[in-house]
């Protein structure tokens, strides 16, 4: 009796921390990759394909351990039963259902860089992990001639790392384990090196989105070049009154990629994002993220987020975008305007190496390139 006792009531013990891998064999058509960032706490983090970010608990991160290990579906239905004193035939179901919707992610193509499975929205950041999830990477910030100079500080750094400095960025990112990177500035696509540091991000197993004026896009070699070198998820920064953006938009929409549009809501703009919004969902697009300049447009915000509901859009919240001190949720959740996820779910490299919490948050943490990962991260 004191031995079932102590095996009903002793506390299930999570996977070991780490990371873990799998790539399918050569005879599998599919072709995919799995990397599985397991934390101290049991939940996880998986990329599927380098192209989507799984965020699990800790249940689903053992179900998703079994997948990646190959295990058979009965012997994992069998352990889960035992550790937490379920039905073999429920513990065989969850299994299933888990591995059904990986592999959908994996032949779906043109999803949403970032999902959440078995994970509560009203508190994804606030737990410990090892590293953040996410690193924004400005890697200048050169406007282009003409653009509102307020859109990047430029007067905060004095150099921009070389090619192989971002590339050492990205390399040490993986390697603490940061499986998702944002490409952004200032105006990124004016550096020529952009598609060769995507190209060492995808090498490295890392999901990579780009935050651009999207001006660049209507130049189809130039946005195929990006693609192939694995790029795997757009935000195009609104700009109405250039019909080069809207060209843009059109060939980055038929494009094997995700695409998000990010509009700032201004006193001048205001009487016509709606009818763009609009506009936008009947061109194909799926996703936008939104923000405002001005406090006392907050209301006009949150009957754009409505419409942007309405019209099936997702809304994108938390990457970096301009101006982007109010958004819809942060309205929603915070007083204050800062996303609980920045310095924790993300991090910001400035042009220089240096790392802030998050963009427009001035707070130095260190200089990725110079200073050890644990210094940081503290």
């Amino acid at each position: 009796m004191t031995a079932l006792f102590r095996r009903l009531f002793t506390q299930v013990q999570p996977i070991q921390p780490g990371i873990y891998h799998y790539q399918s064999p050569p005879q599998d058509p599919r072709n995919y990759k799995l990397h599985l960032r397991v934390e101290e706490d049991g939940s996880g983090v998986m990329i599927v394909n380098a192209t989507t970010v799984l965020h699990l608990n800790q249940t689903a991160t053992e179900y998703a351990y079994s997948f990646i290990q190959n295990q058979p579906a009965d012997q994992v239905a069998q352990q889960m039963a035992r550790r937490y004193h379920v039905e073999p035939a429920k513990a065989e179901e969850d299994y299933h259902n888990l591995a059904e919707r990986i592999l959908t992610l994996i032949e779906v193509p043109d999803l949403d860089p970032v999902t959440f499975l078995d994970f509560e929205r009203k508190t994804p950041y606030a737990r410990k992990i090892s590293a953040p999830y996410r690193l924004d990477c400005a890697i200048t910030y050169t406007l282009r001639q003409g653009a509102d100079s307020s859109a990047a500080p430029v007067k905060r750094v004095d150099r921009e790392l070389t090619t192989e400095e971002w590339k050492s960025v990205l390399d040490k990112a993986w390697k603490v384990g940061i499986p998702h990177v944002i490409f952004t500035g200032g105006e990124p696509t004016l550096r020529e090196d952009l598609p060769a540091l995507i190209a060492r991000a995808e090498s490295n197993g890392q999901v990579s989105g780009l935050l651009t004026d999207g001006l660049r896009l209507a130049e189809e070699v130039y946005l195929n070049q990006l693609l192939q070198t694995g790029l795997d998820h757009l935000m195009i920064v609104f700009q109405a009154d250039q019909e080069t953006w809207w060209q843009a938009l059109n060939k980055a929409l038929a494009a094997d990629i995700f695409v998000a549009v990010h509009l700032t809501l201004t006193p001048a703009n205001a009487a016509d994002l709606p009818a763009y919004l609009g506009e936008l969902a009947r061109r194909g697009v799926l996703a936008v993220s939104l923000s405002v300049q001005d406090t006392a447009l907050n209301a006009n915000l949150q009957s754009l987020r409505d419409q942007a509901a309405s019209l099936g859009l997702s809304l994108i919240w938390d990457l970096p975008v301009p101006y982007s001190t109010q958004n819809p949720v942060t309205l929603e959740v915070s007083g204050e305007g800062v996303v609980e996820g920045a310095g924790r779910a993300w991090l910001y490299v400035e042009p220089d190496g240096d790392v802030l919490p998050a963009q427009g948050i001035n707070q130095v943490l260190g200089n990725f390139l110079k200073d050890p990962w644990e210094k940081i991260w503290k």
